[in-house]
């Protein structure tokens, strides 16, 4: 047995649930995002945005590592609260990440334990 899924549209089922100004607005998006598209501009991703927070992170552990390099070296233009403020938050960052990697973990787990 063959089977083809056809795409779906979203605006034609709400244009025929009645609800013509949602389809309207889905229209609207979708001629937008295609204008977006065809200009070269990305558009938003999850990927992207994790990529940029792993980003941040590595680079405020990068940091804080510099910073406590250069206290225990006695370098006079760095302070030691400023280093603390710089490892608490390389810290703060690291924990942001791993939490998010367990939760979406969880949820992969979750959606392959579901029964279909």
């Amino acid at each position: 047995m063959d089977l083809k899924l056809k795409p779906f549209d979203f605006a034609q089922a709400a244009a025929k649930a009645g609800m013509s100004d949602v389809a309207q607005r889905v229209q609207a998006k979708t001629r937008l995002d295609a204008l977006a598209g065809s200009q070269g501009v990305e558009k938003p991703s999850f990927q992207a945005a994790f990529s940029s927070a792993l980003g941040s992170v590595s680079k405020a552990q990068e940091t804080a590592t510099t910073m406590q390099r250069e206290v225990q070296f006695d370098n006079p233009t760095v302070s030691l609260e400023e280093t603390m403020v710089a490892m608490q938050k390389a810290q703060l960052g690291f924990q942001s990440v791993v939490q998010t990697r367990n939760k979406l973990v969880q949820a992969y787990t979750d959606i392959m334990n579901m029964q279909v």
